[in-house]
């Protein structure tokens, strides 16, 4: 205790020699995290004794990058993030002597949806990864070839006969990190035995291969802004787009979600697992700048007060922690325990 004292004080003296010093938490990261934080930085900002936060988007890489890039005002207080941290992005953290406390504060589905003018896709997972990975085994499973895929009827009759058009996250955005993990190399190379046994003979064991997505225009990078995917498939139907399940419930009257393995996205579907394709949220937290920043203790309380079953943050498209797993972030938030890599195997 005494150690963090002292640095606490030497970190201080740090920032009351910079002009610019802040006097409002910064933020930055992921935009299906972004309506969440920004919901709570607003409410906080209804407090007179604390200016609203400042939330940013970018990207869950810009995030865990941004809060780990160093110590001092210029540097953002909290990184946003809906992928978990990797040990090597805490690995940058530890080279620039920052510490961090990382704290889940709900769970959001990944959807593919379209207009609704559209007829609805019911596809599996496994199909969905192979229509968009970037390579795949040949018809001999002796080699990896480009995605030969032109329309998702060559994939299964059952499915529309209309090309594969699919927008979504570049590769800084969580929600891509995410969907390419669950659908990409967990279900479609994770239970196809020919690109199992192709990836293990190539030294890929994990089935990273398949992480690739495609860039022959079957897989189109729209950005961070997911209001913009949502536009595009109210202007082409035969489009569809891929993004967090807050976007679609807030877009409801006009796209659907693909049904995936029988399932639609629902919040309770999503809730109780049904839904496979779902993952956790994250903020990280900066220990050198909590006591130094104003607000940042207040701030992560505010969370605590709306992250309920029927807290604002649901209505926004949120899916809620259990109780069990709100009493463990809310003990986080007092004791700011720091992010080892041993809590990341």
């Amino acid at each position: 205790m005494r150690f963090r004292n002292i640095t606490l004080v030497i970190v201080s003296c740090i920032f009351a020699t910079q002009v610019w010093a802040r006097d409002y938490v910064s933020l930055a990261g992921s935009s299906t995290v972004f309506p969440f934080a920004t919901i709570v930085a607003e409410k906080l900002g209804q407090n007179p004794a604390f200016k609203t936060p400042v939330v940013e988007s970018g990207g869950s890489s810009v995030g865990k990058k941004g809060v780990c890039d160093g110590i001092g005002m210029q540097f953002i207080d909290i990184g946003n993030a809906s992928s978990r941290m990797k040990p090597r992005e805490l690995e940058y953290c530890d080279q620039n002597g920052v510490e961090v406390t990382e704290i889940k504060f709900g769970y959001d589905g990944i959807v593919l949806a379209n207009s609704k003018k559209a007829p609805l896709l019911k596809i599996s997972q496994a199909d969905l990864g192979r229509a968009l990975t970037a390579e795949v085994p040949d018809a001999s499973g002796s080699k990896w070839i480009p995605n030969p895929y032109k329309k998702w009827s060559e994939l299964n009759p059952e499915y529309p006969d209309i090309a594969i058009r699919v927008y979504g996250p570049p590769t800084t955005s969580g929600t891509r990190a995410s969907f390419v993990e669950l659908i990409n190399q967990k279900s479609y190379c994770g239970r196809n035995e020919v690109a199992q046994a192709l990836s293990i003979k190539r030294g890929d064991k994990k089935g990273k291969k398949c992480r690739a997505m495609r860039t022959d225009g079957a897989y189109i990078e729209a950005g961070e802004q997911d209001n913009l995917i949502v536009q595009k498939l109210n202007e082409d139907l035969t489009s569809f787009g891929i993004f967090g399940f807050s976007y679609l419930d807030q877009n409801s009257d006009t796209v659907q979600g693909s049904q995936l393995d029988g399932v639609i996205p629902t919040f309770e579907a999503i809730g109780d697992g049904e839904y496979k394709a779902a993952r956790a949220l994250y903020f990280y937290v900066k220990h050198a700048h909590v006591g130094v920043v104003p607000g940042i203790k207040e701030y992560m309380k505010e969370w605590t007060k709306h992250w309920g079953d029927d807290g604002i943050l649901a209505d926004a498209g949120m899916i809620s922690l259990s109780m069990a797993e709100r009493q463990k972030m809310m003990d986080r938030m007092k004791d700011l325990p720091a992010l080892k890599k041993d809590d990341l195997n």
